[in-house]
């Protein structure tokens, strides 16, 4: 019998699993993919965002700001990168021109209080090479640039050093309540939790439905990016924001911690929850965008493409609740924020926890699990004298890391988490000189290389 038992392994549920654990809990995260990061953590913008345009007083807001603190004061344990590029919001037009004031004034409201207005010139002095024609803007120093991936990796390892467990490649097919615990029904077999905490994404509104009637819709809202080439880094020094409207933040050019350059995101309302795809047309428009926004990107090639999924509900909000009687945690509606907020919604969690489940332990001290760095602005494995053999040329992996990846604590699930944890390939080729050693290499422990053989 477990303690609680999160439901969801993004970078939400992976940071719950930690908190509950450095409170000395017996937590078990369950994840329907055969990795974390299978849902909609595994695409987004990799920002570390301040909350200067959240909604004034909203739990979103105060999770962001949580989050953010708590990510700088643990990141070196964790070995987890800052990349301080910033941030510049650029007026276009004049509409858009007229809304600074107001953002500025909402950026101040919520403690971001180094956010201030630039002219012309010195919007070209942050991001030279800037399209002619910029209005006016808004300078947002403490917005930077993460690593999306070994984030939450450094979360859940961190969790397990302290007692939590990880089941993957399961579904929560069923849930009853009986005798004050739940029955959580899966493939694996039945796993027993005296609480649940629904933080299951973009199926939430489906796993809600063992606890009650959804009080939400999960309405999955898909955003498309284009991945430049390494190349055009050096051009991009800071994020390029567009003045938000009502429904979406814009499209943004930004710098990767992964030496690249990224554009978009879309934001497209769809039906289907696991299932992302990208379109000619719109990617077309993106590059396009980008090039307007920033000529000297029409130089570069693009290396990738993707498309994530937010879990959205109808309401722009954080829906997060305790249901005492049914002894039950909802943890929904984290959208493009969430990557900032996670270990803030974990605080969060665990005060609901406190008041409406009773006490719980001080947190330890933590132990020091920090995961291999993939960011170019810090030494990598291949720079090391003992490196040994690079099997991905384009991103500079080696031998040793995809052996470290694929053993471990928490091993890679698949070829997407081996991806994720070394960044193989992922470069200018897309796999095509590494994926057959790459293949040798997973052999038998990958189930997309289960019958391949060295």
């Amino acid at each position: 019998m477990h303690d609680v038992a999160v439901i969801g392994g993004g970078v939400v549920g992976c940071a719950l699993l930690r908190r509950l654990a450095l409170h000395g809990m017996d937590a078990v995260l369950l994840e329907r993919g055969r990795d974390i990061l299978s849902g909609a953590s595994k695409a987004n913008s990799a920002l570390l965002h301040t909350g200067f345009d959240a909604p004034p007083d909203s739990l979103e807001l105060a999770c962001m700001r949580a989050g953010y603190r708590e990510y700088l004061d643990i990141r070196e344990s964790l070995g987890l990168p800052l990349v301080q590029t910033g941030a510049v919001m650029v007026a276009w037009n004049e509409a858009q021109q007229a809304r600074l004031p107001s953002l500025l004034a909402k950026a101040h409201a919520n403690g971001v209080a180094d956010v201030r207005p630039l002219d012309p010139g010195e919007i070209a002095r942050l991001q030279p090479g800037l399209a002619p024609g910029a209005l006016a803007g808004l300078h947002i120093p403490g917005e930077h640039v993460i690593d999306p991936w070994s984030a939450p990796l450094a979360y859940v390892r961190q969790a397990m050093a302290h007692g939590a467990t990880v089941m993957r490649d399961c579904e929560v097919l069923d849930g009853v309540l009986e005798g004050g615990a739940w029955r959580l029904v899966t493939p694996l077999g039945d796993v027993q939790a005296r609480i649940v905490i629904n933080a299951a994404g973009l199926y939430g509104d489906l796993v809600e439905q063992f606890a009650r009637t959804p009080p939400f819709e999960i309405r999955p809202r898909k955003g498309q990016f284009v991945v430049l080439d390494k190349s055009a880094h050096a051009t991009v020094r800071t994020i390029v924001l567009p003045v938000p409207d009502e429904r979406t933040k814009g499209i943004i050019v930004c710098p990767t911690a992964f030496g690249n350059v990224i554009v978009g995101p879309t934001a497209e309302e769809q039906t289907a929850r696991d299932h992302a795809a990208t379109d000619t047309a719109t990617l077309e428009a993106l590059v396009a965008r980008g090039r307007e926004i920033l000529p000297a990107l029409a130089g570069h090639a693009v290396t990738a493409i993707y498309a994530g999924l937010r879990p959205a509900t109808e309401r722009s909000e954080y829906r997060i609740e305790a249901l005492p009687d049914q002894r039950w945690i909802s943890v929904a509606g984290i959208r493009s924020t969430g990557l900032t907020a996670a270990l803030g919604i974990a605080r969060h969690v665990l005060d609901l926890f406190r008041r409406h489940f009773g006490p719980v332990a001080d947190a330890a001290v933590p132990i020091s699990t920090p995961v291999p760095n993939l960011c170019e602005s810090l030494p990598r494995r291949w720079m090391q004298p003992d490196a040994g053999e690079i099997v991905c040329h384009c991103e500079r992996v080696t031998r040793s890391e995809i052996e470290a990846a694929l053993s471990g604590p928490l091993p890679a699930g698949d070829l997407g988490g081996l991806r994720r944890r070394t960044r193989v390939m992922l470069g200018r080729c897309q796999g095509f000189h590494c994926a057959g050693r790459v293949a040798r290499l997973a052999a038998g422990r990958l189930p997309e290389f289960a019958e391949h053989r060295p």
